[in-house]
């Protein structure tokens, strides 16, 4: 099945004489997003565990490479085990451009950022870091004037983890803030998953080739357990990169939680090996007690061997089933794991859940950053004529004389910070005796 020229096509439509340049529209997508600013900015960021004095545990950046190879893995496998559908498949440069922009909309401290934001924006339409994402290939990334990096639609499409519009999806949030940040209870401020309504016309332009009743089925929404509304549906690409996420979340920071220490042999034979030694239908029930031997190994090459294993379980038990009744191949299939195997794959993700993610001192520092987030946040929105950089400012002032609240923009500027530059501007504004004018530069 070929690509329609509709799928490659850009919304800016670009004329840029480069002598003799080869390269397929979707070489040229993956080179803008590595070549971007949003995504050097990931090197900074917390993936799991903090960005601190060890340089050995993974950040945004190196989650996302490894994603990306995980994700060609997939799509190597899909196309093997479903020759019918190879070429539908996205190639080897979508694939990898999906999941090294997966993560570029992610604010610093990671999920503490994200309820932070998504709190200080409770009353502007929210915040969410798949729509952020969304948000700075189309609008913010300086590639073009207006255009942001101006990609295909074929990769904006994939991109979309969650194609509905925020207003569609209501809200289980409390109606009233908190009297102060410290009361706050992230539980109760989970942000919710769509596009902002600010974007509503760049959702629509990427859904355009779609029929009316396609479009229609993809905006379709469900409760999760927890009452939230959800997205039911996304593209045949996005199923791949989101399977390459959960398998490097799951398997890769596992791996990190080791090394530090922060997981022992015993919770894992408890709650991850144990439970799969005892599902039927997978070669790894028969291999945990080695696995495990190899991962709490002092051998580091032992630990790598097992983390292959795992990895390369998931990867090559994938494969393509049919979705709802859409009329595009695109949307009418998805990448799942065999069953078995997402079964395992969902102890190990329920494991990093608990035993990491969970874990006291982890959300200790998530905490922090959370109160960081909202003090710049309601430092800049006081006055944003005075604190904002001047680029800014000019952004802020373009909403606000178009009638927005400028918000908006200020959750941008605060989303584009790496951890380490929230944490000196907020030392900087809020603590006596700090900063200077070398460390108030701001990147952005």
């Amino acid at each position: 099945m070929d690509i329609d020229s509709h799928w490659l096509a850009r919304r800016f439509a670009e004329h840029k004489p480069r002598q003799d340049d080869q390269r397929s529209p979707l070489q040229r997508d993956k080179a803008r997003i590595m070549h971007s600013a949003a995504f050097r900015r990931l090197q900074a960021k917390t993936q799991v565990l903090g960005v601190g004095m060890n340089d050995f545990y993974r950040t945004r950046l190196t989650h996302s490479l490894e994603a990306a190879q995980i994700g060609t893995g997939i799509a190597a496998q899909l196309r093997c085990n479903s020759p019918e559908f190879a070429d539908l498949i996205g190639s080897d440069n979508l694939i990898e451009s999906l999941c090294l922009a997966h993560d570029l909309g992610h604010p610093p401290y990671g999920h503490g950022g994200e309820v932070a934001l998504n709190y200080m924006m409770r009353d502007h339409g929210g915040f969410e870091g798949n729509g952020q994402t969304f948000r700075i290939l189309t609008r913010l990334e300086p590639y073009t004037r207006e255009y942001g990096m101006n990609l295909t639609r074929r990769t904006l499409l994939g991109i979309l983890k969650y194609p509905v519009l925020m207003s569609a999806l209501g809200s289980s949030a409390p109606r009233q803030g908190v009297d102060n940040f410290r009361q706050l209870k992230a539980e109760q401020w989970l942000p919710g998953k769509g596009v902002f309504d600010d974007d509503a016309d760049l959702l629509s332009w990427v859904l355009e080739p779609f029929s009316n009743a396609d479009r229609q089925r993809l905006t379709r929404t469900r409760s999760n357990p927890a009452g939230q509304q959800r997205a039911q549906y996304h593209s045949l690409d996005c199923s791949i990169m989101e399977l390459a996420d959960d398998i490097a979340y799951s398997v890769h920071d596992l791996e990190d939680a080791i090394v530090m220490g922060i997981v022992n042999y015993r919770s894992w034979r408890e709650n991850v090996a144990d439970p799969i030694a005892g599902i039927d239908g997978t070669y790894l029930a028969g291999q945990m007690e080695t696995i495990g031997k190899k991962l709490f190994s002092d051998e580091h090459h032992l630990r790598k061997d097992a983390i292959g294993t795992l990895v390369n379980a998931f990867v090559t038990h994938s494969h393509i089933v049919a979705q709802g009744e859409f009329e595009s191949p695109l949307l009418s299939h998805h990448a799942v794991i065999e069953p078995a195997y997402a079964e395992c794959l969902g102890y190990l993700k329920r494991f990093v859940l608990r035993y990491v993610i969970q874990k006291p001192e982890v959300q200790i520092l998530e905490y922090k950053g959370q109160q960081i987030v909202m003090e710049l946040f309601e430092a800049f929105a006081s006055d944003p004529n005075r604190l904002l950089p001047r680029s800014t400012q000019k952004r802020w002032q373009a909403a606000c004389e178009q009638g927005h609240s400028g918000h908006r923009v200020i959750a941008d500027y605060i989303s584009g910070m790496t951890d380490e530059f929230a944490a000196r501007l907020h030392q900087n504004l809020f603590t006596p005796k700090s900063g200077n004018l070398a460390e108030l530069h701001s990147p952005f």
